[in-house]
C-alpha cells in the first residue's frame, strides 16, 4: 500500500485498543473512489467506543475534509482516548465548532399526526361555517335590497359588472375559439374513419353549449376575477379600511359581498354565452377546413342537434358558478390578516378553491340533470 494513502492500523495495548492513523487524510486522497471504499471498511471496523483509542500522531497531512470525516465517524463527540499534535487538535476543534449537531432520530408520533389531522378538520369546518353564514347574510341583504331598491349599491354593482364581465370578454373569446378549433380537429380524425362527418355538429354543440362553454368561462373568471376580489378586500384589511367600516357601522356584506355576488351572477351567463359562441365559431371553421362541413350546414343543423334545454341548463350553471366564485373570493378576502404574506396565501387559496368548487358544481349539475336536453 502507498504510504501516502489514508489508512489505519489496529493494535492492542493491554485492555486498550488503538487505531493508528497513517498517510495523508486530505481532500485529494479522500476523493479517490478506490481509496475511499477501503477506508470506509477500515473505519467500520473501528467503531467509536470507550475501549477504542485514536492515535493521529503519525498522520502526514490532515485538512478540514479529513477532520470532518473523523468527527462524523466519532458521532460528533470527542473519543475517550485521543493522541494528536497541537495543529491536529486545533483543526479538529475548528471542525467541531462549525459542525451543526445532527438532530436526534424521532420515532413516528401517531398521536401528533392525529392532532394535526384534527386541527385541519377544525379549520375546514370553520371555513364551512363562515361560508354558510355568508350565504345566509347574502340572502338577507338581497331581501333588504328588494324592499328598498332605491338605496341599493347600484353604482358598485355597475362598476363590478364592467370589471368582471366586459373586460373578461377578450381572453374568454380567445380561449373559447382555440378550444373549439382543437376539439373539431381531434374529433374529425375519429369521425372520418366511420364516415360520420355530419355528427361533428352534434358533438361540438352538446359539449360546448352544455359543458365546456360555462366551465371554461367560470374557470377563467375564477382565476382572473376571483383573485382580484380577494386581493381588493385583502388590501382593505391590510390598510385597516374594513375596521373603519365596522366602526362607522357600514355593513360589510351589503357593501362588499352583495354587489360582487350580484355582478358575477349577471356577468357569468353573458361570459358563458360569449365563450360558447366563440368556441362554436372556432369549431365551425376547423370543421370546414378539416372535414368539408360548411358553415351553412353547421348553422342549419345546430338547432336540431342541440335541444334548447341545454342552453337553459348552461345559463343556470353559470349563475351558480358566478355566485360561488364571488362568495369564495370574498370569504378569503375577509380572512386575510393585516400582512402581505397572508394576502398572498389568501389569494392563492381563493383561486384554487374557486376552480375546485366550479368543477364540483359542474359534476353535480351533470348528475342531477343527466336526462335533461337529450
Amino acid at each position: 500500500m502507498d504510504d501516502t494513502a489514508p489508512h489505519l492500523q489496529q493494535h492492542q495495548n493491554g485492555t486498550q485498543r488503538w487505531a493508528q492513523l497513517r498517510g495523508r487524510w486530505g481532500a485529494a486522497e479522500l476523493g479517490q473512489r478506490s481509496l475511499w471504499r477501503d477506508l470506509r471498511r477500515q473505519l467500520d471496523g473501528a467503531a467509536p467506543s470507550a475501549e477504542q483509542g485514536w492515535d493521529l500522531s503519525e498522520v502526514q497531512w490532515l485538512d478540514h475534509v479529513g477532520a470532518q470525516l473523523l468527527w462524523d465517524h466519532w458521532g460528533q463527540q470527542w473519543p475517550a482516548q485521543l493522541r494528536t499534535t497541537d495543529l491536529q487538535r486545533q483543526m479538529l476543534e475548528r471542525v467541531a465548532s462549525l459542525t451543526m449537531g445532527c438532530p436526534p432520530e424521532t420515532k413516528v408520533n401517531w398521536w401528533g399526526w392525529l392532532i394535526q389531522l384534527g386541527l385541519v378538520l377544525l379549520g375546514f369546518m370553520a371555513h364551512v361555517r363562515s361560508m354558510v353564514e355568508m350565504v345566509g347574510q347574502l340572502l338577507l341583504d338581497v331581501l333588504r335590497l328588494i324592499k328598498n331598491p332605491l338605496r341599493g349599491p347600484w353604482r358598485d354593482v355597475s362598476g363590478h359588472l364592467y370589471a368582471m364581465g366586459a373586460t373578461a370578454l377578450p381572453i374568454t373569446a380567445l380561449v373559447g375559439f382555440l378550444i373549439g378549433v382543437v376539439l373539431a380537429y381531434l374529433m374529425s380524425l375519429q369521425l372520418r374513419q366511420f364516415g360520420a362527418d355530419a355528427f361533428i355538429v352534434n358533438i361540438l354543440g352538446i359539449s360546448l353549449v352544455r359543458e365546456l362553454g360555462p366551465l371554461l368561462g367560470a374557470i377563467l373568471v375564477a382565476g382572473r376575477t376571483g383573485s382580484a376580489i380577494t386581493a381588493q378586500i385583502g388590501v382593505m384589511r391590510v390598510n385597516e379600511e374594513l375596521d373603519a367600516m365596522q366602526v362607522m357601522g357600514i355593513a360589510q356584506g351589503y357593501r362588499l359581498v352583495m354587489p360582487r355576488a350580484l355582478a358575477l351572477a349577471l356577468a357569468m351567463p353573458l361570459v358563458s354565452m360569449w365563450t360558447t359562441v366563440c368556441a362554436l365559431v372556432g369549431g365551425m371553421m376547423a370543421a370546414d377546413a378539416a372535414m368539408g362541413v360548411s358553415p351553412a350546414y353547421f348553422l342549419q343543423a345546430m338547432p336540431g342537434a342541440v335541444d334548447i334545454a341545454n342552453l337553459y341548463l348552461a345559463l343556470a350553471k353559470s349563475v351558480t358558478f358566478g355566485v360561488a366564485i364571488a362568495l369564495i373570493a370574498c370569504h378569503w378576502g375577509l380572512e386575510v390578516e393585516p400582512n402581505t404574506q397572508s394576502l398572498g396565501r389568501g389569494t392563492t387559496s381563493s383561486v384554487v378553491i374557486s376552480i375546485t368548487a366550479v368543477i364540483v358544481l359542474d359534476a353535480i349539475f351533470a348528475i342531477a340533470f343527466r336526462k335533461v336536453g337529450f
